[in-house]
């Protein structure tokens, strides 16, 4: 339950902590028995593991090439937080999908190495796609919990 000393930010994370465990996603009494570090948020760890920050990053890199803190800042704009990604996570994703040919990378200027742009390739088109078709029910999923959490709580 939500105390007037909790910030905007706890309770978002509450709500996000329960509107998993509803899901399926995460069983409820472990979800309220862990800690409140981001390390043990089931929400955001539910949302990596569910493929959802590689579904994010290839989608924003199919609207054209974007560099990491650029993807970094629009993923955080786009969950308002939520979801926040640091370099420790971004930049070993870019380097995993650039392995697998999904995306390619290029130095806006190779003699200084500044900032390296990413574009989708057309595996990277492909498995877009198909992360779309897969990921899907689980958002759906956590969009009903979440619906039900503020209907519940809110009327």
């Amino acid at each position: 339950m939500a105390r007037a000393t909790d910030s905007k930010r706890d309770r978002s994370h509450e709500a996000a902590r329960e509107a998993v465990a509803r899901a399926g996603g995460v069983d409820s009494e472990r979800a309220e028995a862990a800690p409140r570090g981001r390390a043990q948020d089931p929400f955001s760890g539910e949302l990596r593991r569910r493929q959802v920050l590689p579904l994010l990053v290839l989608h924003l890199i199919s609207a054209g090439p974007s560099y990491g803190n650029q993807l970094m800042e629009r993923i955080g704009g786009l969950t308002e937080g939520v979801l926040s990604v640091n370099p420790n996570t971004m930049y070993p994703l870019l380097r995993k999908l650039e392995r697998q040919g999904l995306v390619e990378g290029q130095w806006e200027h190779p003699e200084r190495r500044t900032r390296r742009f990413y574009s989708l390739t057309e595996p990277g088109r492909t498995e877009h796609e198909r992360l779309l078709e897969e990921v899907r029910p689980f958002l759906d999923s956590v969009a009903r919990s979440i619906d039900g959490i503020v209907r519940e709580v809110y009327g």
